[in-house]
């Protein structure tokens, strides 16, 4: 059937098709690093893909191979972000395709009948899932958001004060790591005084370890560098991709807008860090600091 019909909505079919086959690969292949209830769900999404990759192959009437890297793509990204994130960005590129959809719907009904399973039925299936990390995000975001603005504001005050890489490295480092212990204390205290579904000490470990990492590698280009302009502007390199991977993951597990999130919070640190430069630079010509 496939032969009657244009050679792009031919090729759309064949990529279509080719799609679901790699899709049925990665949620079989997740299924089995899964448990309990994830497991099951995602073996059924796995099951789904198979039986539209089948609907399509009835017009092609040809086997289409998985697409390798894309499997293996999906796999890594799964390792490094975590379930949740893995399946919703691989949804994600299904719900772009809606439209295409739409067009091959005049030529073939049934993909109306695929299309609305995809959106419907799998998206319930996803919302199911349980994962740890997406549970505690709201602590990721407590450390992450506290340790930018904080030793953004406190690196780039000393960086003007006392304009030494070293000393400036040394004294965000210190101060970092108090501030990441007292953070992780006091949402351990905020999660058991509202006594939320979450576990106070996985809260506080979440909190106190997106802190302390930011803390690392804030202050590493002090440590690592001599001239305390480029550990500056490194570290302000560090800061935007910072933001950039931890809103991108965001704004994925939790369906939200990516640029709104982005541009809000580079521009609270970016904010904070002209406040220091004025108060350091006073403080350098008050005391006369000279190191």
């Amino acid at each position: 059937m496939v032969e009657k019909v244009d050679e792009d909505v031919k090729n759309r079919i064949l990529a279509f098709q080719r799609n679901e086959i790699t899709e049925h690969m990665v949620y079989n292949a997740l299924s089995k690093m899964a448990k309990g209830g994830n497991k099951r769900l995602l073996k059924k999404i796995s099951e789904d893909e198979l039986r539209h990759y089948g609907e399509w192959r009835s017009y092609t009437s040809r086997d289409v191979a998985p697409d390798r890297l894309i499997f293996f793509k999906y796999l890594l990204v799964s390792r490094l972000f975590g379930l949740t994130f893995a399946v919703k960005l691989m949804e994600k590129g299904e719900k772009e395709a809606e439209e295409v959809y739409e067009k091959i719907s005049l030529v073939f009904p049934k993909a109306k009948e695929i299309v609305s399973d995809e959106i419907e039925h799998e998206k319930t299936l996803i919302s199911m899932i349980d994962e740890e990390k997406v549970k505690y995000v709201g602590s990721l975001v407590l450390g992450l958001n506290d340790a930018l603005v904080e030793l953004t504001g406190a690196l780039v005050g000393l960086t003007f004060t006392l304009q030494n890489s070293k000393l400036v490295g040394v004294a965000g480092l210190v101060t970092g790591i108090a501030a990441s212990l007292s953070m992780s204390a006091s949402e351990y205290l905020s999660q058991k005084s509202e006594k939320t579904e979450k576990n106070p000490l996985k809260a506080s470990l979440y909190t106190g370890i997106a802190y302390l990492a930011t803390v690392l590698i804030l202050s590493a280009p002090y440590l690592l560098l001599s001239d305390y302009r480029l550990s500056l502007a490194v570290m302000f390199l560090s800061i935007s991709l910072i933001v950039y991977v931890f809103t991108f993951f965001i704004s994925i597990t939790k369906e939200t807008s990516f640029r709104r999130m982005f541009l809000e919070m580079i521009l609270i640190s970016l904010g904070v860090a002209a406040v220091s430069f004025v108060i350091g630079w006073f403080a350098r010509i008050v005391f006369g600091i000279e190191v």
